[in-house]
């Protein structure tokens, strides 16, 4: 991309506000942004073309959605694991890696480039070392990837399929590990990015074309694009609200930066002081390009 032109001022997409969205995806075939409110346990999307909002209420915490191929959303709940029909929102249990562990939920999720399904969890109450994060293939044959973390979050893979980023957020720190596409392995872990305190806690990731992390900061007022190669911070772009909780990349040519952000847990003056917090935000034609999303192959899947 050409980036003698940086656009750093986000507009809000549509006046709703969630209290912890999460998560969004970018459906390029329907020109649809999808997003989570972790909390309420709904699924937002947002009709980019026809400037139309739609709820899909799944009567569950919700942790992470990814597309299939079919259309629909594999949706990480508090129960499990589950298949959510997007016409109708019938919801089909899967799996749940987790069933002995109940104050356990999970957190931040995405398809990998080859399209397996990546999802971390976390103790409801945040204790320390609970979660893990695991990688469901197109059979929900279910792996676990990284033990003991404590808020799982931002998940990115290089543009070159080579490098596998994670974010434990109370670590401040981008880990990196060598990934093999073929089977999902994932090796060598290091720190490439050591995020100051008073930068705000790291949160979701994505990546764009030139391989550079965009990564929100809860309580951080920003979402900043960091090179992993030196673990600098390139550029910032600051929101009205603290609690900045994800972005990803969409628009016709994945040019066009959506934030989600959330209003959990902040006092009534903050409230007032951020009206707009727990909103969806984008910056159109950012100066930099996202990467297509990885859709879920679930035509092998056997949904009643």
């Amino acid at each position: 991309m050409n980036n003698s032109f940086v656009n750093n001022h986000p507009e809000v997409v549509l006046p709703h506000t969630c209290l912890l969205g999460e998560g969004p995806v970018w459906d390029a075939n329907r020109k649809i942004i999808s997003w989570i409110d972790i909390l309420n346990g709904i699924i937002h999307e947002f009709d980019t073309k026809k400037q139309s909002h739609r709820m899909i209420e799944l009567g569950s915490i919700v942790g992470a959605v990814a597309l299939t191929k079919k259309g629909n959303y594999l949706a990480a709940l508090k129960s499990g694991l589950s298949y959510v029909d997007r016409t109708t929102g019938k919801i089909q249990f899967l799996q749940r890696p987790e069933q002995d562990l109940m104050d356990n939920r999970f957190n931040d999720g995405k398809c990998d480039p080859f399209g397996r399904f990546w999802v971390g969890t976390m103790s409801m109450s945040e204790d320390q070392g609970a979660g893990h994060v695991y990688m469901f293939d197109d059979q929900i044959t279910c792996s676990k990837k990284i033990e003991s973390v404590t808020i799982s979050n931002g998940l990115a893979w290089s543009p070159d399929h080579q490098i596998f980023y994670y974010i434990d957020t109370p670590t401040f720190q981008v880990v990196a590990y060598d990934y093999e596409v073929s089977t999902g392995n994932i090796t060598n872990k290091r720190t490439v990015i050591q995020i100051p305190n008073n930068e705000g806690y790291p949160d979701g990731m994505t990546i764009d074309t030139e391989g550079m992390l965009w990564i929100a900061h809860w309580d951080g007022a920003q979402v900043a694009r960091w090179d992993p190669s030196t673990g600098i911070k390139i550029l910032s772009i600051a929101l009205p609200v603290d609690r900045v909780t994800s972005c990803t990349f969409g628009g016709d040519d994945l040019t066009d930066l959506y934030i989600t952000t959330a209003k959990v847990g902040l006092t009534e003056q903050q409230l007032i002081e951020q009206p707009l917090a727990g909103s969806l935000f984008v910056v159109r034609d950012s100066g930099f390009q996202g990467i297509p999303t990885v859709e879920f192959d679930d035509f092998s899947l056997k949904i009643v």
